[in-house]
């Protein structure tokens, strides 16, 4: 029986992958390095700011201690906040994806790798901002996707929440990357890939289910995964 919808962040709800990529080389730039977009997609694509600083940091030997990693993180914030007012990013599709869970009393939950307060700042001018019961972000968890870790932590918050117990695998994801789906199916639920930042061949996996629009999938469909 499915019971909750767990949602990446970054790629599944928000368009905001090539935002954060921006941010982040923009600050980069002011160090003398530059990631080409095809190597952050490659690469980083998925990590946190500080995964995604640390890579960079051994990767391009920078030899930035801890202090200065934590002034970059700070200042990719600033960045990407400048760059979040610009516009809407919500991706097509989510909307009525969302509502339709919650029409079937579907329990929702994000866990993303982002921060908790670019996810905040992000959801704050959508619809469905209080559509969420948990969010798990980058500021809760050691260790960051593929590990199962964050997905575990947002079942568990779910179920101090909620009268009626959930298992892992009445639990269906949706992802947009491949550490996000091997998370996913570490923590022993149903993964889901949406194509809106990788292209379904890199995401297609045995029997896994692909799709290019949320609104492609029905509650039925998602309760058949979890029989």
């Amino acid at each position: 029986m499915l019971k909750a919808v767990i949602f990446d962040f970054d790629g599944v709800i928000a368009d905001s992958e090539a935002l954060h990529y921006d941010a982040l080389n923009t600050v980069f730039n002011r160090y003398g390095v530059d990631i080409p977009k095809e190597v952050h997609w490659d690469k980083y694509l998925g990590y946190s700011d500080r995964e995604n600083i640390e890579a960079v940091n051994v990767d391009y030997r920078m030899q930035w201690d801890n202090a200065r990693v934590q002034v970059l993180i700070g200042e990719k914030k600033v960045v990407f906040d400048e760059l979040i007012v610009s516009g809407s990013i919500i991706i097509e599709g989510v909307s009525v994806f969302i509502q339709r869970l919650i029409n079937g009393g579907v329990r929702r939950a994000i866990c993303s790798g982002a921060l908790r307060s670019d996810i905040d700042l992000m959801l704050a001018g959508m619809a469905f901002k209080d559509a969420f019961e948990v969010i798990v972000s980058a500021d809760d968890v050691a260790h960051g996707k593929p590990d199962p870790e964050g997905y575990l932590l947002a079942l568990s918050k779910l179920n101090q929440k909620g009268s009626s117990h959930i298992k892992a695998n009445q639990c269906v994801v949706i992802e947009d990357s491949h550490w996000g789906l091997e998370a996913a199916a570490a923590a022993g639920m149903h993964p889901i890939a949406v194509t809106n930042t990788y292209p379904r061949s890199k995401l297609a996996q045995e029997e896994r289910i692909v799709v290019d629009r949320l609104d492609e999938l029905t509650v039925d469909e998602l309760s058949a995964l979890c029989e």
